[in-house]
């Protein structure tokens, strides 16, 4: 496939893509929240989620499902979703929540974290509050905004896709940082999933304090 060949495809991609938004859009609703979540798997580390408004003129190529993109597209991608978006919030809950609460009631707490803090600390300065809610695979009864759950969102709604490279980069960052006050445990390479490493890490030295001990 030629450059040309990509960028028509990538094109059309984000076309398909923002179908949800432009529904929504149409309708008068002009700030779509995309909403993902990162690290529910994981044996260590937070779960870090985003919430993502984007304008109506968007149109940075290759957004997709975070999973589908390299760690170096990931990262570009990232820079280009932070200079474009007109609000971008990040969610978490740490290990200690996830072990008492379980880890899909601790994704929703940090997720509606998110979401509010689009209307506090918005890229743009002002208060910018969605007008509509679009999650992977998930709604949030604490929230009172409109929201639609999306089975693979991320895979077909751009604002989704753009929450999950945002949260995805957020928390490797963190968990890269994390290796270096945890050796051992190869957080740098795993991220804290359940890697061969990992478990050998685990066996030798135990759990550390960023250990989800219900997983363990």
């Amino acid at each position: 496939m030629t450059k040309y060949e990509r960028e028509i495809k990538q094109k059309e991609q984000l076309q398909e893509m923002l179908k949800y938004e432009k529904a929504l859009w149409q309708e008068g609703k002009a700030y779509i929240a995309g909403v993902d979540e990162v690290g529910r798997g994981p044996l260590a580390g937070p779960v870090v989620t985003a919430a993502v408004i984007l304008p109506l003129d968007f149109n940075v190529l290759g957004v997709n499902d975070s999973k589908k993109l390299s760690p170096k597209k990931r990262e570009e991608l990232y820079d280009l979703i932070m200079e474009n978006a007109l609000a971008v919030s990040i969610g978490r809950r740490e290990p200690d929540r996830i072990d008492e609460i379980n880890i899909l009631e601790a994704t929703k707490e940090a997720m509606a974290d998110a979401i509010k803090g689009l209307s506090t600390n918005p890229i743009a300065g002002e208060k910018i509050v969605p007008d509509h809610i679009l999650i992977d695979a998930l709604t949030l009864k604490t929230v009172d905004i409109p929201q639609t759950g999306i089975i693979h969102g991320d895979s077909i709604s751009v604002s989704i896709a753009a929450a999950s490279i945002i949260a995805k980069v957020t928390r490797d960052r963190e968990m890269v940082e994390m290796a270096k006050i945890y050796p051992g445990y190869a957080f740098e390479s795993n991220k804290g999933y359940g890697t061969k490493a990992h478990y050998e890490g685990l066996a030798a030295f135990g759990p550390t304090p960023i250990h989800r001990k219900s997983f363990l």
